[in-house]
């Protein structure tokens, strides 16, 4: 219980440390998010819209990504971007972007797969509506975007919590350097190890808190637009 107080009072004191790392979690996950929504929501919605050879295997392929091992595919990136690496010249490995573009590849099959699944489900409803109107593809998919705005903030979601629990991924790339790119998660882990049990529950409670926080925005966002939306 000691714990918990000191957790409390870190948390209620504004403790610089913490927060420079929730900051940066924020930072990192949403832009993950954002990256991953803006490949997968197309790709998913490509993929529901059109007959192709092999979209069977495609889909199976898709649905198995999002289960990605986090820790595979932060040695793929820490690979790539590592000196010798085909992006080494871009020299961001250990740094803030490296951890985006390591949670963006793990984020974006599910978005992917999710909104796949939702647009193919309205694809059935829309498709006669909008062959009549002699919609174009690109159209078609715009269309189907927009009416299944709200469905896909689900996808957006489990986005973010992917994002936002992961630490396999980001400590590879990240390097988990202090006041750079210590994150909740891998804060969680480091201090943790070294027996400071008040910092680790500091952050575990806060990371609670903005997943239950960010999931009652995102509920009544939704609510309050299909309101609007009558």
């Amino acid at each position: 219980m000691a714990g918990d107080t000191s957790a409390l009072t870190l948390i209620l004191s504004g403790d610089p440390g913490l927060y420079r790392i929730i900051g940066l979690s924020l930072i990192v996950s949403l832009s993950a998010v954002f990256c991953a929504a803006i490949i997968g929501i197309p790709l998913g919605a490509l993929i529901a819209l059109t007959r192709f050879r092999g979209r069977d295997g495609t889909i199976v392929v898709l649905n198995a990504l999002m289960g990605l091992p986090p820790v595979v595919v932060g040695l793929a990136v820490y690979l790539a971007l590592s000196r010798s690496g085909p992006l080494g010249s871009l020299g961001i490995l250990f740094t803030p972007q490296a951890m985006v573009i390591a949670q963006t590849i793990l984020v974006t099959p599910i978005i992917a797969a999710l909104a796949r699944q939702t647009l193919e489900d309205l694809w059935v409803e829309y498709r006669e509506e909008l062959a009549a109107m002699d919609v174009g593809p690109a159209a078609r998919i715009g269309t189907l975007i927009w009416d299944a705005r709200f469905s896909l903030m689900t996808a957006l979601l489990a986005g973010f919590g992917r994002a936002a629990a992961e630490v396999g991924a980001i400590i590879v790339v990240g390097g988990n350097i202090d006041g750079f790119t210590r994150t909740m998660t891998t804060a969680i882990a480091l201090e943790t190890s070294k027996g400071d049990l008040p910092l680790a529950i500091g952050l575990g409670l806060v990371l609670i808190a903005i997943v239950v926080i960010v999931n009652a925005l995102a509920w009544a966002a939704r609510r309050a637009g299909e309101r609007y939306a009558g």
